[in-house]
């Protein structure tokens, strides 16, 4: 089978260019995979190290020039590319797919996911529904209902969770941990609980709001507990509310980390308290890693942990109830270790590349079937 990814993002790009490298390792083995990009993103750098993997320098705009340039150089790799599938993963490069194969002879069957819980119901959705979508994937069940309420609804629409290379995304030899965690948290981590999170440092990941849940306990217990973030570093504004809370010296920022499981492996659990989310790679890492995960009950973060077995689902915000799950961590230390080693067997059950990259496939058969 060949079958074309496509990605709008110039940078970082996040979930989707995880998603679209899990697949074309998983595929590239027994399918022809063609990844098209702009040159600038990570996908693109991350594609180009993938044995047998064809990667296209593109770029998704809107402007009229690109009828001439970009939009005309994605209708050639197209028709010259021969590819069975088109998998499109944003709103930007499924409308521009739209454009490039209008009227064309032969149209690649063309699959969407849907990687966030943004709105569909404008008339551009309409339209690339009506002549660019021949299946639709959502990545949780939360997602599958935005879609099935939308246009989208008028295709099929399967539901697929990601997958994660659990191989990768696994627990370091036991002897390791005490130097990985002098290395993140400093000499002083003996005796406290550390937790940490890969998600990020924008306000609506609610990092903070486990800052303030922190500050929230006891002084003796607040002295016990040390956070790491990773992710771009935070403003001075949200630096200014981690000293107003009185925790400065007990957060570690050690940036936007190409590979975070040396970080988030030397926690004891894992926290993603989003606002919203649509499932949550990072969740995902951290419960491969052997790290039970306090989550929020946003969008489709729940979907991931079974609450009081591999992890912990707290309302959004709900400051309280985070301080409460603090308290239950620093009481019954070996819940926690029991409750890591359960999230490791979640992992290794559902979340797997080979589950994942099977289902997908799945579709892409369905969808050349007419099913």
């Amino acid at each position: 089978m060949k079958i074309l990814y496509t990605n709008f993002h110039g940078g970082n790009g996040g979930g989707h260019v995880t998603y679209i490298i899990n697949l074309a390792r998983a595929l590239s083995r027994e399918h022809q995979i063609t990844v098209a990009a702009p040159s600038t993103s990570r996908l693109y750098r991350y594609a180009k190290a993938i044995p047998g993997v064809t990667v296209e320098d593109m770029r998704y705009t809107t402007r009229p020039s690109s009828w001439f340039g970009d939009r005309a150089r994605l209708r050639r790799l197209i028709k010259t590319g021969g590819f069975d599938i088109i998998h499109a993963n944003g709103s930007a490069d499924h409308k521009q797919v739209m454009l490039a194969t209008l009227a064309m002879a032969r149209r690649p069957r063309i699959v969407f996911t849907k990687h966030n819980d943004h709105p569909l119901t404008s008339f551009g959705h309409k339209l690339r529904v009506a002549l660019a979508t021949d299946h639709g994937i959502a990545v949780s069940d939360y997602i599958h209902g935005i879609m099935a309420a939308s246009p989208y609804g008028r295709r099929p629409i399967t539901t697929i969770r990601h997958g994660i290379d659990t191989n990768f995304f696994a627990p370091p030899p036991p002897d390791s941990l005490d130097k990985l965690r002098e290395l993140i948290f400093g000499p002083e981590w003996r005796g406290k609980l550390l937790l940490g999170s890969a998600g990020g440092t924008d306000y609506d990941k609610g990092w903070l709001d486990l800052v303030a849940a922190v500050a929230a306990l006891p002084p003796e217990d607040k002295a016990r507990v040390l956070l790491m973030v990773a992710g771009d570093p935070p403003s001075e504004a949200k630096l200014a509310r981690v000293r107003e809370l009185g925790m400065i010296d007990q957060v570690r920022f050690p940036g936007l980390l190409d590979d975070v499981r040396a970080s988030l492996a030397s926690c004891h659990a894992g926290f993603v308290l989003s606002y919203r989310e649509a499932l949550s790679f990072a969740c995902r890492e951290i419960m491969g890693l052997g790290l039970p995960a306090l989550v929020s009950d946003a969008g489709g973060l729940p979907e991931n942990v079974t609450d009081g077995g591999d992890g912990w689902i707290v309302p959004v915000r709900d400051v309280p109830a985070m301080t409460a799950r603090l308290r239950l961590m620093l009481d019954q230390p070996d819940t926690v270790r029991q409750m890591g080693r359960n999230a490791r067997e979640t992992a290794l059950r559902d979340f797997n590349l080979h589950r994942f990259a099977a289902a997908t496939l799945d579709v892409y058969q369905r969808t050349l079937a007419g099913r």
